[in-house]
């Protein structure tokens, strides 16, 4: 949980995709991804970073992730899907943070690399050194960052974040 005025962010990469011949934009997840997606939400649910809202780029993967993290919390949580995240630079994936209700203490972030990867590098101010170097070397799918935000969404600054977690949750094969 958060408290005082700090809020938190938390950066999710989509579960690993398939490569069909379709558009990307509607590639589905591939199994691996449909194994490591509820491991991510158990993750989340296990380090009490349940959000309060969700924002999720509308490419199928996306959703799939969401769909597949979503059913590991055990309550519902609003998500709206915000076409300005496939494809998003780090600096337009901070204009949609930037966007959050005031009353939203921790925030879900589910998109694609390189902007998520970028967005993280970006706004981490303050790292845990491990994390840090982890979200820098690599940023693959199904990558959770956790990010600390003092102040509000709306003044949500580079370098003003603390970087506190960067995990990898993985599926088990069945």
């Amino acid at each position: 949980m958060t408290s005082g005025n700090v809020r938190r962010l938390v950066v999710l990469r989509h579960a690993k995709s398939a490569w069909p011949d379709v558009a990307d934009h509607e590639r589905p997840l591939a199994p691996r991804g449909r194994r490591d997606a509820p491991a991510a939400g158990r993750w989340l649910r296990e380090a009490d970073c349940l959000p309060e809202l969700v924002v999720c780029s509308p490419a199928l993967r996306t959703r799939q992730t969401w769909d597949l993290v979503s059913v590991e919390f055990g309550v519902i949580t609003p998500v709206m899907h915000d076409a300005r995240i496939y494809r998003a630079s780090a600096g337009e994936l901070l204009g949609v943070v930037r966007e959050a209700p005031v009353h939203v203490r921790t925030l879900l972030l589910i998109g694609h690399n390189p902007g998520v990867q970028e967005l993280v590098m970006m706004l981490a101010g303050e790292a845990d050194g491990y994390a840090l170097e982890q979200t820098r070397t690599k940023f693959p799918t199904s990558a959770i960052a956790v990010l600390h935000v003092p102040g509000s969404w709306s003044s949500l600054a580079p370098g003003a974040a603390r970087l506190t977690e960067m995990v990898v949750p993985r599926g088990t094969k069945t």
